[in-house]
């Protein structure tokens, strides 16, 4: 199954993010020349990250008949240089309604299936290429 999503410029640093019928806008601080509209791709990564964490605990709770309700995930990560990329990711996770070690162990092999944390542990082949000719998207967004 292929997902895609589509980004138009917006202003400056600011985009648009469209998947589906859904929206989101990516933004930088003002320190990057911003207006701070939106997260940034960094955080954008770490969200996406945090919540298919949350996604795989949700459902390891509720096939138990745990509470879901105070499931919080947290993620960090280490900005590096000389390559920019993010390190030393950590997710922590939140889950109240985990009373024994035997709950929170299964907790966290359900979470350690999520697709992003899947992807990143197994790097995946990136390519990037130029558009010829103007996208079809950006055609119909000029009209």
């Amino acid at each position: 199954m292929e997902m895609e999503v589509e980004i138009g410029s917006v202003n400056g640093v600011r985009f648009e993010v469209s998947a589906r019928k859904h929206h989101i806008t990516c933004d930088q601080p003002a320190e990057n020349h911003g207006t701070d509209a939106g997260m940034t791709p960094p955080e954008l990564l770490l969200a996406s990250l945090g919540t298919c964490s949350a996604y795989y605990a949700a459902e390891y709770l509720r096939a138990r008949n745990l509470d879901t309700r105070n499931l919080r995930v947290r993620v960090t990560a280490t900005k590096e240089i000389k390559p920019a990329r993010l390190s030393n990711f950590l997710i922590s996770i939140a889950a109240p309604s985990c009373k024994d070690e035997r709950q929170r162990e299964g907790l966290l092999r359900a979470t350690r299936n999520c697709l992003i944390h899947n992807t990143l542990l197994h790097v995946p082949g990136i390519e990037i290429e130029l558009e010829q000719k103007e996208p079809a998207y950006a055609a119909a967004s000029h009209r």
